[in-house]
């Protein structure tokens, strides 16, 4: 699975060379949208909505990146909750601290099923 992140520099299209995948689009006012992929289509993130990724299928999922930008620039979620201040984090989403003290400060493009 692709973790949560957005790109605040550019929108993402993407295409899918092989396997079978899900995609949730997360904007504004609590809302989301899931689209199923397979190869041949296309995929679209508009600049700046989280966003994640997961394989569907029994077989390993391809899928082109394209940026119309310069740089290539992403926000993990993880990396962000374990680097802002744990207590206004918790706080916040009403969690208990130990959840984000066991986040991990470097960023991990890919995760497994495994939960923390």
């Amino acid at each position: 699975m692709r973790e949560i992140h957005c790109h605040p520099n550019s929108d993402e299209w993407q295409y899918y060379l092989e396997g079978k995948a899900r995609m949730t689009v997360f904007a504004s006012s609590s809302t989301s949208r899931t689209f199923d992929f397979q190869a041949g289509d296309v995929g679209y993130v508009p600049i700046s909505m989280p966003h994640y990724i997961e394989n569907t299928g029994t077989t390993i999922v391809r899928f082109l990146e394209v940026f119309a930008s310069d740089r290539f620039t992403d926000v993990s979620l993880t990396q962000w909750m374990a680097l802002t201040p744990h207590e206004l984090v918790a706080a916040n989403l009403q969690i208990d601290r130990s959840l984000i003290d066991a986040l991990p400060t470097q960023k991990h493009s890919v995760v497994s099923e495994v939960a923390l």
